[in-house]
C-alpha cells in the first residue's frame, strides 16, 4: 500500500459544526494519524497513512458530511515525505492574514437534547442552555473567528470537569462543542417583575405566573428579546397592542407542536417541513377559518413558528400549548437585545423579564416566510438563515451593496460569495441606523471583508445612500449608484442564477427613477449591465406626498377623480373637496407608477383601509378580503404613450365603482381588482416577448409578497410558455435588493437606455 502525507484545507460552514471531531470519527477505523485545526480559512488537517484510506476520507466528506456543515471545497496536497505522526489530535486554533471561513447560523435544539431537556435523569434535566454539536447559538454569539469558545460570548462560562469531561471525550456528542455548558457552569435564567426588581422563586414559574394571569413577558431567545403573552384572550392581545402602540400589525404566534398549530391553521407537508426545520422560521400558514383570530392577525394569514430555544419548549410544555410571541421593540426600532436596555425600554410594556447571563452579541429576529411552490419565499431573511452566503459569479474585488431604506439590509461581496445580512429594520432612526452600521462592521470582520467598491440606491434622501457617500469619500472608495428596480430585478436573477437578458415585471411601493419620477409598477427588460422600461402602469399622483401612504383614502380620491368620478360618493365631502382642490391645482401631487399605492387606492375605494397603521396594510387587507373562485377581469387599456406601454386602469376603476354601486361584494371586486392586474401583466409580457424575444421572467418587488397575485401571474405566464422566476433565498422586497446591486456593480454598472431611445 501507497503510504502518503496528505495536507487537507476545507472550506465551507466548517466550524461550530462538530466537524473536527467527526473527522477524528472518521479517521479512527481507517488507520490514519495525523492532526487538525480551526483556522480564520477554515479546517485544516494534516494525516498520514494508505492513500486508499485518505480517498475514503474525502469521498465520505463529499456524501456524508456533519447535519450541520455546508462543504465547499477540500483542497488537497499530498506529500510523499511521511513525519511519524502518532495517533490524531486536536491542535490550538491559528489565524492567518486573510479569514475565509463560514460562520454556521444559529439552530434549534435537536431531537437529542431535547430528549435530554424532559429526562429527569439527565444531569441536564430542564437546563434551559442545553446544546450540542448539532445544535443552538452560532452565529448570534460569536465575535471572531476562528469560532472557539473564547471568540464567543460563551467566554466568560468556564468549563466544570464534567462538560470539560465531555468536550474532551470523542465519542460524545459535545466533543468540541464550543458553547457545552450545564446548570453548573453554564448561563443561567432568572426573572425580574415589571420594575426590573429581582424576584424570589423559580424564574420559569414565575413568568409563566405573569402569563397565565394576563401578564406580558419579555423573554430573551438567540437573538433578541420577544414580547410573549396569552393567544387566547383576546383582552390580552388588544392590551399588548396599545402597549407596543401596535393597533392593527399582525403578532406571530408559538405553538408548542405541529398539532397546535393545525387547530388554527391549514398546514401543508412542505409548510409542516418549513416549520420543523433546524432554521425554525415563521411560517405564514393560511387560517382554518378565515375571520379567526382577528386580534391576532386581520387578515387570512397566521405566522406560526415551533419553539426553537430550550427556554422555549420548557414555557410551553408548562403552560398555554400557544403564545403570542413578537419581537420586543418600540416602534420603528431595531428588536432588543441587551438586558439592561431591555428593561429600560420595555418598562411599562412588560410585566416581567424573563432574561439570562449569555449575552447576545449580534441581534437577529426571527425569519418569516411563505411556503410556494412547496419551496420557501421569504419575506424577512434572518436568523436561522443568517449569515450563509449565497454563491454567485465572481465579483471581483470586495464590494459592498448599501441596499435601500425600507426593510433595510447590505450585502458583502467577495470572490464568489455573496454575503446579505440578516433584516435590521427600516432606517428611519438613529437607532436603526447605528445598528445597521455595526453590523457592516461586524460582517466585514468576520468575512474579512475590505470593500474597495460601494453601491447604493439613486435616491439621494435615503440614509443607506448617506452611508455610502460619506464613507466612499472618507476611504477614496469608488461609488455606483443603481437605480431601485433594476436592482429588484438583478437580484431576482442573481437568486435563481440567471445570466444574459430577462423581462422583470418589478412591482413595489416607490422607488426613485433615473427621470426623476417615483416608479412602482415596471416592466423592465435587460440584464445586469444595460436595461430599459418599455412598460409601466398608468402614473398616479399622490395628494399630501408621503400623507397619501399614510391616508389611502386620499389615493382613492386621487383614482376616482383620474377616472372622471367624485369622491364625495365614497368619502367624506369636505375631505374629499380640499384634496380634489389639491389635484388640481397640482400643489404637493408627486406622480407615482406605483402598483403598491395603486392598491392601497382601490383598497380605500372598497371600504377596507381609509387610513394605514403600517407599511401596505391595505394591500394585506385587499387580498384578505378576495373572494374565492372570482374569475372576473374588469374592462383596461394598455396604450403607447411616449414609445412605452402604459397600464390604463380608469376603466378598471369605473367598473370597480359600479359594481361597489350595485352591491357587489367588497370580496369580489377585490378579487376582479387583482384578476386584472394578473391579465394585464400577462398580456404586457406577451406584447415585449414580441418586441424582444425575451421569454424568461423574473417577478420582484414588495407587491410580490401579494400570494394569490404571483400564484396566478406565475400560472398565467406559464400557460403562456414563459419561463418565469420568483425569489427563493433573498426577499421579493427591499430587503433582498442589495444582492441585485452588487451583482450590477460587479458587472461594470448599469446603463438606462430610455425607450424612446432603445
Amino acid at each position: 500500500m501507497e503510504k502518503v502525507r496528505a495536507n487537507i484545507l476545507v472550506r465551507g460552514i466548517v466550524q461550530g459544526v462538530g466537524f473536527r471531531p467527526y473527522i477524528h470519527k472518521q479517521i479512527t477505523g481507517l488507520g490514519l494519524s495525523g492532526w487538525i485545526r480551526n483556522d480564520s480559512r477554515g479546517v485544516e488537517l494534516e494525516l498520514e497513512g494508505d492513500r486508499s484510506a485518505v480517498d475514503r476520507l474525502l469521498l465520505t466528506l463529499k456524501n456524508d458530511p456533519p447535519r450541520l456543515a455546508l462543504i465547499e471545497s477540500a483542497e488537497t496536497r499530498f506529500y510523499p515525505d511521511l513525519r511519524g505522526y502518532e495517533g490524531f489530535r486536536i491542535i490550538p486554533s491559528r489565524t492567518l492574514g486573510m479569514r475565509s471561513t463560514l460562520i454556521s447560523p444559529d439552530t434549534g435544539i435537536c431531537a437529542d437534547c431535547l430528549r435530554e431537556l424532559f429526562d429527569p435523569g439527565d444531569r441536564r434535566f430542564r437546563y434551559p442552555f442545553i446544546n450540542c454539536t448539532n445544535c443552538g447559538p452560532r452565529f448570534t454569539i460569536i465575535r471572531d473567528v476562528p469560532y472557539d469558545r473564547p471568540n464567543t460570548t460563551m467566554a466568560p462560562f468556564a468549563m466544570c470537569p464534567q462538560c470539560a469531561a465531555e468536550y474532551g471525550d470523542i465519542s460524545d456528542r459535545r466533543y468540541h462543542a464550543q458553547p457545552d455548558c450545564c446548570g453548573v457552569c453554564g448561563p443561567r435564567l432568572f426573572y425580574l417583575d415589571g420594575d426590573g426588581r429581582p424576584t424570589e422563586g423559580d424564574a420559569l414559574a414565575n413568568a409563566l405566573a405573569c402569563i397565565h394571569a394576563g401578564g406580558i413577558v419579555a423573554v430573551k431567545g438567540l437573538g433578541g428579546i420577544h414580547l410573549a403573552c396569552r393567544s387566547d384572550e383576546s383582552a390580552v392581545v388588544d392590551e399588548l397592542r396599545r402597549r407596543k402602540h401596535r393597533d392593527a400589525k399582525p403578532f406571530a404566534l408559538m405553538c408548542r407542536d405541529l398539532a397546535a398549530a393545525e387547530r388554527y391553521c391549514v398546514v401543508s407537508e412542505a409548510e409542516a417541513q418549513q416549520l420543523r426545520n433546524r432554521s425554525r422560521p415563521i411560517v405564514l400558514l393560511e387560517k382554518r377559518e378565515p375571520g379567526s383570530l382577528a386580534h391576532i392577525s386581520e387578515n387570512g394569514w397566521l405566522g406560526v413558528m415551533l419553539p426553537y430555544t430550550p427556554v422555549h419548549h420548557l414555557l410551553l410544555s408548562d403552560g398555554p400549548d400557544t403564545l403570542v410571541m413578537t419581537s420586543a421593540n418600540l416602534s420603528d426600532m431595531p428588536i432588543l437585545y441587551k438586558n439592561d436596555e431591555a428593561i429600560r425600554a420595555l418598562h411599562g410594556i412588560a410585566d416581567g423579564f424573563l432574561l439570562n447571563d449569555r449575552d447576545i452579541e449580534t441581534r437577529c429576529d426571527d425569519s418569516l416566510l411563505w411556503v410556494v411552490d412547496d419551496k420557501p419565499y421569504f419575506v424577512r431573511r434572518s436568523r436561522g438563515y443568517v449569515p450563509h452566503p449565497i454563491t454567485v459569479a465572481h465579483a471581483g474585488e470586495d464590494l459592498l451593496a448599501a441596499g435601500a431604506e425600507q426593510k433595510a439590509s447590505f450585502t458583502l461581496f467577495k470572490g464568489a460569495h455573496a454575503f446579505p445580512s440578516q433584516h435590521i429594520g427600516d432606517l428611519k432612526n438613529l437607532e436603526t441606523f447605528e445598528a445597521y452600521e455595526r453590523q457592516i462592521d461586524h460582517f466585514q470582520r468576520l468575512f474579512d471583508v475590505q470593500p474597495r467598491r460601494i453601491v447604493c440606491d439613486l435616491h439621494p434622501d435615503y440614509l443607506s445612500t448617506a452611508y455610502a457617500e460619506e464613507r466612499a469619500a472618507r476611504e477614496e472608495l469608488e461609488l455606483l449608484r443603481v437605480q431601485h428596480h433594476h436592482a429588484h430585478m438583478a437580484a431576482c436573477m442573481a437568486d435563481n442564477g440567471l445570466e444574459g437578458e430577462c423581462i422583470g415585471v418589478i412591482w413595489d411601493g416607490t422607488g426613485l427613477g433615473p427621470d426623476g419620477t417615483i416608479w412602482g409598477g415596471e416592466f423592465l427588460t435587460g440584464g445586469y449591465g444595460e436595461y430599459s422600461r418599455p412598460a409601466a402602469i398608468r402614473a398616479l399622483r399622490l395628494p399630501g406626498g408621503d400623507k397619501a401612504v399614510r391616508e389611502p383614502w386620499r389615493l382613492g380620491v386621487a383614482l376616482l377623480t383620474d377616472a372622471g368620478l367624485s369622491g364625495a360618493e365614497l368619502f367624506d365631502p369636505v375631505r374629499t373637496a380640499a384634496v380634489e382642490t389639491l389635484l388640481r391645482g397640482g400643489l404637493n401631487c408627486p406622480v407615482s407608477s406605483s402598483v403598491g399605492r395603486l392598491f392601497d387606492g382601490v383598497s380605500a375605494i372598497l371600504g377596507l383601509a381609509d387610513t394605514a397603521s403600517y407599511e401596505g396594510q391595505g394591500a394585506v387587507r385587499l387580498e384578505a378580503a378576495a373572494a374565492p373562485g372570482i374569475h372576473a377581469v374588469y374592462p383596461y387599456e394598455i396604450r403607447r404613450e411616449d414609445g412605452m406601454l402604459r397600464f390604463d386602469y380608469r376603466e378598471m376603476i369605473r367598473a370597480i365603482v359600479f359594481g361597489r354601486r350595485e352591491g357587489v361584494p367588497a370580496g369580489e371586486l377585490a378579487a376582479g381588482f387583482m384578476n386584472t392586474l394578473v391579465a394585464m401583466a400577462a398580456e404586457t409580457v406577451c406584447r415585449l416577448r414580441e418586441d424582444t424575444g425575451l421569454d424568461r421572467v423574473v417577478l420582484s418587488g414588495g407587491s410580490f409578497q401579494n400570494i394569490y397575485m404571483l400564484r396566478r401571474l406565475t400560472e398565467e405566464l406559464r400557460r403562456r410558455d414563459f419561463a418565469v422566476f420568483r425569489h427563493c433565498a433573498v426577499s421579493a422586497n427591499d430587503e433582498g435588493l442589495s444582492l441585485g446591486q452588487g451583482l450590477i456593480a460587479s458587472r461594470g454598472g448599469e446603463k438606462y437606455v430610455p425607450c424612446h431611445s432603445a
